[in-house]
């Protein structure tokens, strides 16, 4: 049987992801939802175009939608949430509005107000690989952003086995190409600002900040997160730089990783002294993670690297709708 999965925000950089990631799919129809500005027509080579509908609860109640994808800013998903539910469908929204746990620490973060508390306590946080338990059962899941989707794959498993000198603090110096940033136009995302250029931004202040000391369990003075904007149009990259406590060699590091990971299919880790490097997961669904250590010294540098639109959005969407729908995890992504 084919469920249909409708598409909010298709016309965004996130949203045209899901469109090619779903129309692959061998279980699900991809139904394009024209809210607002949705009205350009996709290009599609050699295929059929997806269907197209009003992004109304009737359309959904009407076309039987399973899944509503809400490709939105967060402004829009709490607005579109609540009427998706209603009619019937379950929802993976891909903006910031339902990652945070209260009202209060949404609007520090976001610097506004939470207008939909109660889906904000009910939202499952869409990061499979350590939230799996309640995705399957959840109506609402609330897609990771994609600097903490890199930053806790890394982190989580060693905080957990208690091999990080948290006194020390850890280190995240992040980089994303500029598709992360949305579609929308601005002077920053231009490319006479982006091209032969590199810059930092939201240094101690960035959203998605919250997101990594809520999954790894950190306190916000252990954590320190800079954002880089790369002239690249896809890909994020982390290097993590942190002391350890009880490791004596970089076996130790990725032994943890391989005792956490060795069922998870989009995790794939590199041997002591290797790297991963953006071009490895362009256009995946895979998390690389390499690690690098100093006996002498105990120090410690973690690289993790994914695709921004697929592992930092559509593909972990995809990933959760699967559970959702009782489909195999990795259908559609391999």
């Amino acid at each position: 049987m084919i469920s249909k999965a409708g598409i909010v925000g298709h016309n965004g950089y996130s949203g045209a992801e899901l469109v090619r990631i779903l129309h692959q799919h061998p279980r699900v129809q991809p139904i394009l939802m024209d809210h607002r500005e949705d009205s350009a027509t996709p290009v599609f080579r050699n295929a059929k175009p997806p269907a197209r509908i009003p992004c109304t609860a009737e359309a959904v109640q009407t076309e039987q939608l399973a899944v509503v994808f809400l490709a939105t800013a967060p402004a829009v998903s709490m607005e579109l949430a609540p009427a998706m539910l209603q009619a019937g469908a379950r929802v993976v929204d891909l903006s910031g509005a339902f990652r945070l746990r209260t009202p209060e620490n949404y609007t520090a973060w976001y610097k506004e107000p939470h207008t939909q508390p109660e889906l904000l306590a009910e939202a499952a946080y869409g990061l499979p690989e350590f939230c799996r338990e309640r995705i399957p059962g959840a109506r609402l899941v609330s897609n990771p952003g994609c600097y903490p989707t890199a930053a806790n794959l890394a982190i989580r498993p060693l905080v957990e086995a208690g091999v990080i000198d948290r006194a020390a603090g850890i280190v995240c110096d992040a980089k994303s190409g500029v598709s992360g940033a949305g579609r929308k136009p601005s002077l920053k995302t231009s490319f006479c600002e982006v091209t032969d250029n590199f810059s930092a931004y939201s240094i101690l202040k960035h959203r998605h900040v919250p997101e990594v000391l809520e999954i790894s369990g950190l306190d916000e003075r252990e954590f320190s997160f800079t954002a880089q904007l790369l002239p690249l149009d896809r890909g994020i990259l982390e290097t993590i730089y942190f002391r350890t406590a009880g490791v004596n060699r970089a076996e130790d590091l990725l032994g943890i990783y391989e005792a956490r990971y060795a069922a998870e299919p989009f995790i794939r880790l590199y041997n002591p002294g290797h790297t991963p490097d953006l071009r490895s997961v362009t256009r995946t669904n895979f998390c690389d993670i390499g690690v690098t250590f100093d006996p002498k010294t105990g120090r410690a540098v973690v690289v993790s690297a994914i695709d921004n639109l697929v592992k930092g959005a559509a593909g972990q969407a995809v990933q959760n709708m699967n559970l959702m729908l009782g489909f195999a995890e990795t259908e559609g992504l391999l």
